[in-house]
């Protein structure tokens, strides 16, 4: 096993470290070159829909918001909407994006024990209890990006940073990419909706922990 601070997450960092991601499912090689510098007014389009939408989420709820009320909020056309976000679930994938660049940073070069230096063990607790943190904060906003298709939340950017973060830290165990996604399926988010409403978030935040613990 590499020491905590030679990991080797090259698979799944580039100089974007969450790569192009899509509600459609439609993965894009994570070393695929950086898009070209955004025209002023697209940036603003782009920001004016992100505002309007994270608004609009948070005062009526993720699933009560048509994509027509973004646009008309936003003062965009519905086609720049759909073509720049493809649909709700792309919309929801770029408003996580910033939350889970922070995340990966720590995880990267953060202290520890979620960040190097720390043993794997406590390493991977840390990340289960850090990621919990953000999913417990976006929960419908996670729930719409990993729905959007059919296996879509297997395809998204992030969910391959985190698979990869978890499987370089099972690399003791037999078979750790899968062992990576069966600990991974505790934390997706129609799971942790359905038990938290059942037993509680610090219950099953426990529970993950634990299992985490006992992976490692």
């Amino acid at each position: 096993m590499l020491p905590s601070t030679e990991m080797d997450y090259s698979p799944v960092v580039p100089q974007n470290i969450t790569g192009p991601q899509s509600a459609s499912g439609k993965a894009v090689p994570l070393s695929a070159p950086s898009h070209p510098k955004e025209r002023a007014d697209a940036a603003r389009n782009r920001a004016a829909v992100l505002d309007a939408a994270e608004r609009l989420f948070h005062e009526h709820g993720v699933e009560a918001v048509p994509m027509d009320a973004i646009a008309a909020a936003a003062g965009v056309g519905k086609g720049t909407l759909f073509r720049r976000f493809g649909d709700k679930a792309g919309l929801a994938v770029a408003l996580l994006d910033e939350r889970e660049r922070v995340l990966q940073a720590a995880i990267l070069s953060g202290p520890p024990p979620l960040g190097p230096e720390a043993p794997p063990t406590e390493r991977l607790r840390a990340f289960v209890d850090a990621y919990l943190d953000y999913a417990f904060a976006h929960l419908d906003l996670i729930r719409m990006s990993e729905r959007g298709s059919p296996g879509a939340r297997y395809r998204i950017g992030s969910y391959r940073f985190w698979h990869r973060h978890v499987a370089v830290l099972l690399a003791h165990r037999p078979d750790p990419d899968a062992d990576a996604h069966s600990l991974l399926a505790a934390l997706a988010a129609e799971h942790l909706g359905a038990v938290v409403a059942e037993l509680g978030e610090k219950r099953v935040r426990r529970s993950a922990v634990d299992l985490a613990g006992a992976l490692s």
